[in-house]
Order: C-alpha cells, then sequence, then structure tokens
C-alpha cells in the first residue's frame, strides 16, 4: 500500500485565494495526494476577551481581525473544492468546532482529520465518526487514556481511521520525534498509523517512511518567511518535492523482505566475485552454499 501524502496548507494561504492555488499546484505537482486546510468558527472556538484583546497583523490591530483575516468562509471553499477537481488533487480540512464539521458536509469529500488538539472533544469525534469517512487522528497532545477513548468512538460508529504519530510543537524538535511510536501505536490499536511532521527539514520524515507509515503529513508553504505561525514548521515548494520523490522511492527500496539471490546478482556479479572458489563454477547452474 502506497503512503498516502497530505500536503497541509492549513492556514498557510493568510487568507489568499491566490496563494492557496499555488499551494495546491505545487501539492498536485509534486504528486501528493491530498491538500487539507483547517476550518473554524471563530466565535466558538475563541472567547469574546481573547478575540478583543490586541494583536498586530496584516489584518488589523486585535486578535479578531487577525484570525477573521486568515478563516475561509463558503465562497472561498467552493472555488477552492472546483479548482482541486480541475488539478486532480482531493482536498478536506479539520474542524475546530462542531458547526465547521458541519459546514464542510456540504462538500464531497471522501476524508475528514481530527487535530492533535481536538482529540480530547468527544462531541466532535463522534459527530465525525457519524459521517462513516476515513479519518485521519492525529495524537499530538494525548495521552494513552484519550487515544483509547478515540479509538473506541470510531470502533463502536464503524467508521474507518488511522492514527497519525504527532509532536505538536512548531517546528519539532528532532530529537522530540520518538518515531517508535509509530510501532507502539500499531501494536496497541491494530490499526495504520501514519506521520504528521513538524520538523525542520526532511530526515525524520524519511525515517518515517522507511518505518510502514500508511500516510504522511507535512505543512507547506510557498516562503517559510512569510507571516503565520507555522510557517516555520513548513516545507517550502522545492523541499516539498524532494520530500514525494525521495518517500515514492524508498518505498520501492524496502522490498518484500524475502531473502535470496535477486537475478541481476546471480550472473556474472556473483561468479565473478567468487570465481576463486573451487565450487565457483555451481553458480552457473544456480547451485547457492553456505
Amino acid at each position: 500500500m502506497s503512503i498516502f501524502i497530505i500536503a497541509e496548507i492549513g492556514i498557510n494561504h493568510n487568507g489568499d485565494i491566490d496563494i492557496t492555488k499555488q499551494l495546491i499546484d505545487l501539492a498536485a505537482e509534486a504528486g501528493a495526494e491530498a491538500v487539507k486546510f483547517q476550518k473554524r468558527t471563530i466565535d466558538l472556538v475563541y472567547t469574546k476577551e481573547l478575540l478583543d484583546s490586541p494583536r498586530e497583523s496584516p489584518w488589523g490591530t486585535t486578535q479578531r481581525a487577525q484570525k477573521e483575516g486568515l478563516e475561509f468562509g463558503l465562497e472561498e471553499f467552493k472555488e477552492i473544492d472546483t479548482y482541486c477537481n480541475k488539478k486532480g488533487i482531493e482536498w478536506f480540512a479539520s474542524a475546530w468546532d462542531l458547526e465547521s464539521q458541519k459546514f464542510l458536509k456540504q462538500f464531497d469529500l471522501k476524508h475528514n482529520k481530527i487535530a492533535s488538539a481536538m482529540i480530547v472533544y468527544e462531541e466532535l469525534l463522534k459527530e465525525v465518526a457519524s459521517e462513516g469517512k476515513h479519518t485521519f487522528i492525529s495524537t499530538g497532545m494525548s495521552t494513552l487514556a484519550d487515544i483509547d477513548k478515540a479509538v473506541e468512538i470510531f470502533r463502536s460508529a464503524n467508521c474507518s481511521f488511522e492514527l497519525a504519530h504527532c509532536i505538536s510543537t512548531y517546528p519539532m524538535n528532532d530529537t522530540d520525534a520518538n518515531l517508535n511510536c509509530i510501532q507502539s501505536l500499531r501494536d496497541r490499536y491494530q490499526c495504520d498509523v501514519g506521520y504528521s511532521g513538524h520538523e525542520v527539514g526532511l530526515a525524520v520524515s524519511y525515517a518515517a517512511a522507511a518505518l510502514g507509515i500508511s500516510s504522511l503529513e507535512r505543512h507547506i508553504t510557498l516562503d517559510r518567511s512569510m507571516y503565520g505561525s507555522d510557517q516555520s514548521a513548513s516545507i517550502e515548494p522545492s523541499g516539498f518535492r524532494q520530500l514525494v520523490g525521495a518517500v515514492r522511492k524508498i518505498e520501492k527500496a524496502m522490498g518484500d523482505g524475502h531473502i535470496g539471490y535477486y537475478k541481476s546478482e546471480e550472473v556474472p556479479i556473483a561468479k565473478k566475485l567468487r570465481e576463486h572458489l573451487p565450487w565457483s563454477s555451481d553458480l552457473a547452474n544456480g547451485v547457492i552454499r553456505k
């Protein structure tokens, strides 16, 4: 099974549909299967006190102005839907509240996503599971009890899912990756496990690919110096193209685990390198000696 590669646009579009289309182009041309966004109902996710507090941003001087500037509505998501269909790439989004999840239901999406921050929001998990769409569940900032509950909810609803090992720091230090959790999650829950990375660079994601993950999600950006809290943990265009290409090579390189001669090894390589052995002529007849 090929690794399902997700290009997380998130809020790196900075409220600009043209930037969004450039990021979709990047993901599609690099060979990703999907792009992912985030959806919030501002007045449900944040308190009035926080929204009224000061914050300098390209959209104004309050937290509300900044968060509303980053939030896409129906018209933008309709345009995203049309553009992704044109480009032949899937899109979906992680909802941060029930209204946002209901908003997303009006689109014909194949997948859902539970963000790490939302894995403890049982009502949202039940709503998502009720849709029956394959769901990626990130496990950052979670205890085993949190993950146990999420898995129980999705299995009770008979909704297909996979877990995604994740460390919720932006950017993540490579030494915090703890990639052995991937196998720990597989062993405990007997399900597919992916990796959602926030590190700088590509090496950790390569290692995750070699551990047999089912999906790989990384944030993408046009330029890591752009405005935004997620930009520093994101991959620029050349890096993302390199990532996808390398992951596809890693998948092929892992092979099937069968031990024995490859035909390309038998003749003339094995015969030539062992011709000084007294029984080397047996190689021509396919005889393998210990």
